[in-house]
């Protein structure tokens, strides 16, 4: 009896797992999502979720420089975007935010003090990983772009980095 059942589990795994040699079977369209050179742009916004900061991916009509794309972050999220739980942390702000791009830098320049701005760090950081991964001359992508702040009062910025998750790290000098 245990030689029958040793010579049935011979033969089941010796089977395989039922995968035939039949070639390749169409399977329907290819993949598909975020596309490129499809003559749409894409800027990434910055929103807070359930599990933290996250990119959000949203169509836009014209290419993602770093002042349009903050400016959308400045609006929120979308109705699609809220409807997943996303939700901005970014506070109200007292005058114009200008993001000016560099090459391969960004310059965010606050019109008033990180210290005024209401609320906790993460609004500080989608406004710098928002700028980060816009449409940034110079080649460079993140997380090596470097985002210049500064702040209204202050003659020195302070220059940081926003890594692959979404989070602000100072440039080591």
């Amino acid at each position: 009896m245990k030689r029958a059942l040793g010579v049935v589990l011979f033969a089941v795994s010796a089977a395989g797992c039922g995968v035939g040699s039949t070639g390749p079977v169409p399977a329907g369209a290819p993949a598909s999502g975020l596309q490129t050179g499809s003559g749409s742009h894409y800027a990434r916004l910055y929103f807070v979720g359930p599990y933290g900061i996250q990119a959000v991916p949203r169509e836009v009509d014209a290419p993602a420089t770093p002042q349009r794309t903050v400016d959308l972050l400045l609006k929120g999220p979308d109705t699609a975007e809220r409807a997943r739980g996303l939700i901005t942390e970014v506070p109200p702000i007292r005058g114009r935010l200008t993001v000016r791009a560099a090459d391969g830098a960004v310059d965010v320049y606050l019109p008033v003090p990180v210290a005024h701005m209401t609320g906790g760090g993460l609004g500080l950081s989608q406004i710098i990983c928002t700028a980060a991964n816009a449409d940034v001359p110079g080649g460079k992508q993140p997380p090596d772009v470097d985002v210049r702040v500064h702040e209204a009062g202050y003659s020195t910025a302070w220059t940081v980095r926003c890594n692959a998750a979404g989070n602000v790290v100072p440039v080591p000098t």
